[in-house]
């Protein structure tokens, strides 16, 4: 069997390496080990970070209580411990950051009415008046036998309104008062600040009129996130769902909520930002946030994103019809976290593939981030860890080792499996107690010696019924089987256990077992690690968590190889106990070194190195058209010409997939037209794009200069003729060229060669993202190498999506050169923009040119981050066609102001 190979590299034959919980059992020791945390004075100073956190999670820590009348109660929420865990060790003492927690308040639940004590009327006689705190728990009866309608004191303190029609009451829709979220607002600082949270800020989302909030139907803001976005993200794919859940899914009410919902929490968190505070935004429910702070503070707010979910595949990812918007949203980030690094892999591939963006590679050749039109964003894999220092203490208390005695003496001689899990489709139940099942069939020896004790906590999914009943005919099924009048091989319990029951629970097993079919990171493993510190009991864990990848030791299992997870399950219950302190030392050395501590400090660190680099790094300013067209204007005046060249790629015209279909549009046309036939410019379109391209759609403006190839052929103004500067060349190259591209097209599906008259291009625009980055690497090295073996006066250039073969002495640069250096007259103003690696030879000749520096105005169209030799950049084509039309007069710069300041509409 698989785990018995890998188990053999441990035996006896090889020396035990000793395990770390000789050396770090106590929680002392842990506190040793605990890294520093990052604080605001790790930042760069140009920073001038504030000091305080902001963290965004959907959910406040606590449940709300609330009773008629304005009376609020805080109860501790269910679940999502390891994030709560993780915001709460940031306001520690050991921190250095003021913190707050801003969360949705809804989901308050109405508490019953506090009974006063009263005289008890007698037989027959109804009560004339009630109390108000009686009122509400009268007001729900539905009675359709009861006497006339019964006066009730109001809250606005009517105290005979009738509440129904005569016979009949119904429900009333609980209405939540300003001054009662006042109250609770108040409440909840208290009380976070007295927990250890900093101070809690609930987010209202809802319809008010005049001072109140409905609660009624709040399930509705959550639709997009846990009906929609949860399952895909977890591969359920939308045919998946029920009827009415799928094709009438409501999806386009549910995502105006789903902006709603988003919008509430920017508008929540705005009222306590100040300059220099970080916003840490968390998970699926609100990944629409980065972008909304963005546009409400400006560009220089510091967002950092964790997403605690898994991201699918982008092939999943694109069904999705909101795809777009959804990863725009992430990534106006600084940073965007994951708990692997497949899930960061699939992220950066699906902004590749949906959104065209490219990734940015440090000097080591790793993949840091995504460059996006305006800026980079970071793209992290930080796996988060727990608190193992707190989860040392809440499971060795008294209380907990009398529970355990409880659960030994009920299974006295049999070894205990535990499962704990969400009752969905995703963690894998069903798949669990197949393998059980297989496993007390392929090995008979354990019935009745192995009893598989199951909890379940319920699950908000539509789908949970049918897989509670999956699983309780399983385990019925199981216990028929294998069972008998004293014994049940499976223990099924379908609640939500107390923290010392849990813990209890996972100190008493012989293995733990998980088999999710899909989880972010499932930290009840990383707990069982803990718990298991005197025990040393493996665990199985399924290899489609965001855990595997770091609990690299545990037993990796395919839950779907329902074989392979049987004989893991016999190979674990038979290991010798120096193999289990192997094992398990190495996973608890993991867990007691990556805390949710580490966790914090590594995504703070990461994202103060993010924006400590963009705040000192140099960034490419703005053009500044308004400054330009007063030089245009005084340049007119002058003896000398103003000389304009564009690249036509990217730069007039947007970077499409099928070079053929980049036409230019009738404004880019006019407006070029219209530049060109002032006599006072001289107009010239430099691209790599051929003579044929060029004629077609720009050569019927006789004033406009052509230069096509990068520079290999010219048409001047008012000619007809293209002059050929490398016609004296040898072009043995092509042939080589031609056969090498040749090669890397059969490879690469989707890839293309262009044959132009002098160059010869390679596109993979149309071929899938990485696999022809690959290849075209691989291409690069190759034909680089062979065409100085054969000495051939070549460059391979790389372009976008492209690779391009071209003789070294004629590129843009040359011509940029040229085109000044046969002026009559220096040019009174030089404007010169292209997106590509070659338009970089035209921005370096202008900087060696002998002009005054406040004539030259080089622009690259791209982001500010973009390392270029331009003077300037502008962010898109639209940007550059806006610039010529404020030129000739179609465009004001009123006009373009007004663009730059609006906010894009709300998605």
């Amino acid at each position: 069997m698989l785990m018995s190979r890998q188990l053999s590299a441990t035996g006896s034959s090889k020396p035990i390496r000793p395990s770390p919980l000789s050396t770090a059992t106590s929680i002392g020791a842990i506190q040793d080990r605990a890294v520093k945390m990052v604080g605001p004075k790790d930042g760069h100073e140009g920073l001038k970070l504030s000091g305080k956190v902001i963290s965004a999670a959907c959910f406040l820590p606590y449940s709300l209580g609330y009773r008629r009348g304005g009376e609020w109660e805080l109860f501790p929420r269910r679940g999502s411990s390891a994030l709560y865990d993780a915001i709460r060790s940031l306001s520690t003492e050991h921190s250095a950051w003021e913190t707050t927690l801003v969360g949705w308040a809804g989901e308050i639940h109405e508490l019953p009415a506090i009974k006063k004590p009263q005289s008890t009327p007698q037989e027959g006689q109804m009560p004339l008046l009630m109390s108000a705190s009686f009122a509400p728990q009268m007001a729900r009866t539905k009675s359709y036998h009861v006497p006339p309608p019964v006066p009730l004191i109001r809250h606005d303190g009517n105290r005979m309104t009738m509440t129904a029609e005569y016979g009949t009451q119904v429900d009333e829709e609980i209405k939540i008062y300003e001054e009662d979220r006042g109250d609770l607002e108040v409440m909840l600082a208290a009380k976070g600040k007295g927990a250890g949270w900093g101070n809690v800020v609930p987010v209202w989302v809802g319809d008010e009129e005049d001072g109140t909030m409905r609660l009624g139907g709040v399930d509705r803001w959550r639709n997009y996130a846990e009906r929609v976005i949860w399952p895909l993200f977890h591969y359920i794919l939308p045919q998946d769902f029920s009827p009415n859940e799928g094709s009438a899914l409501q999806e386009r009410s549910w995502w105006r909520d789903y902006v709603e919902f988003n919008s509430s929490f920017a508008d929540a968190i705005m009222k306590i930002y100040q300059p220099g505070d970080i916003v840490w935004v968390h998970d699926y429910h609100l990944l629409l946030l980065p972008e909304m702070l963005r546009q409400r503070a400006g560009k220089d707010i510091y967002v950092g994103l964790f997403m605690h979910a898994p991201w699918p595949t982008s092939e999943i990812f694109k069904v999705l019809s909101r795809r777009k918007l959804i990863l725009s949203g992430m990534l106006a980030a600084n940073m965007v976290g994951f708990q692997s690094h497949t899930y960061k892999n699939h992220f950066i591939s699906g902004c590749k593939r949906l959104l065209g963006y490219t990734e940015s590679i440090n000097a080591d050749g790793h993949v840091t981030g995504v460059d996006t039109h305006g800026a980079h964003c970071a793209v992290e894999a930080l796996p988060i860890g727990i608190d193992v220092e707190k989860l040392l203490k809440s499971a060795h208390s008294a209380s907990i080792s009398a529970k355990m005695e409880i659960i030994r003496n009920a299974y006295t001689g049999r070894q205990i499996i535990v499962g704990r899990d969400r009752l969905d489709s995703v963690r894998g139940v069903v798949q669990k107690l197949r393998a059980f099942e297989m496993f007390l069939d392929l090995y008979p020896e354990f019935v009745g010696k192995v009893v598989l004790i199951q909890v379940t906590s319920p699950s908000s999914l539509s789908q949970s019924s049918r897989i509670e009943h999956q699983v309780a005919e399983l385990v019925s099924h199981i216990n028929g089987k294998y069972g008998s009048l004293h014994f049940s091989p499976v223990q099924h319990y379908p609640q939500y256990l107390e923290p010392e029951e849990y813990f209890a629970l996972l100190r008493v097993a012989d293995l733990g077992l998980i088999t999710s079919v899909r989880d972010g990171m499932n930290t009840t493993s990383l707990e069982y690690v803990v718990c298991q510190k005197n025990k040393h009991c493996p665990v199985i864990l399924s290899e489609f968590t965001g855990t595997a990848e770091s609990l690299t030791d545990a037993v990796i299992v395919n839950p779907t190889n329902t074989r392979g997870v049987a004989d893991a399950i016999a190979t674990c219950l038979s290991l010798k106990e120096e193999e289990k302190e192997y094992l398990h030392g190495k996973l608890y050395e993991y867990v007691i070194t990556n805390t949710v501590q580490t966790w914090n400090s590594a995504f703070l660190y990461k994202l103060l190195a993010e924006l400590s680099y963009q705040s000192t790094h140099p960034m490419t300013p703005e053009f500044n058209r308004r400054r330009f067209h007063e030089a245009y204007k005084l340049a007119g005046e002058g003896k000398g010409k103003r000389l304009f060249m564009f690249d036509y790629d990217g730069t007039l015209t947007p970077i499409v997939t099928d070079p053929d279909m980049a036409i230019p549009s009738d404004k880019v046309v006019r407006s070029i037209k219209m530049l060109a036939q002032d006599e006072g410019n001289q107009v010239w379109i430099i691209s790599g794009r051929d003579q044929k391209f060029l004629e077609e759609w720009l050569g019927h403006i006789g004033e406009l200069g052509l230069s096509a190839e990068h520079g290999c052929f010219i048409r001047m103004p008012g000619s007809e003729t293209w002059e050929n500067l490398a016609e004296s060349m040898d072009m043995e190259w092509q042939k080589v060229a031609m056969e090498i591209f040749a090669k890397y097209t059969e490879r690469t599906q989707g890839s293309f060669i262009e044959r132009k008259s002098v160059a010869v291009t390679w596109h993979y625009r149309r071929a899938d993202p990485e696999h022809g980055a690959f290849q075209a690497r691989e291409c690069l090295a190759e034909l680089s190498s062979l065409m100085v073996k054969l000495g051939h006066e070549v460059e391979v250039m790389t372009g976008k999506a492209n690779l391009e073969v071209r003789p070294k002495f004629v590129n843009k640069g040359e011509i940029a050169k040229k085109l000044i250096e046969t002026s009559e007259v220096p040019p009174g103003l030089v404007f010169c923009t292209g997106d590509d690696t070659t338009d970089e030879d035209m921005f370096r000749a202008l900087q060696k040119a002998d002009l005054p520096k406040e004539t030259v105005f080089t622009v690259t169209v791209g982001p500010s981050s973009k390392e270029t030799e331009a003077a300037y950049h502008l962010l898109e084509p639209a940007d550059v066609v806006d610039s010529i039309g404020l030129l000739v007069g179609t465009v004001t710069i009123e006009d373009i102001e007004k663009a730059g300041a609006e906010v894009k509409p709300s998605l």
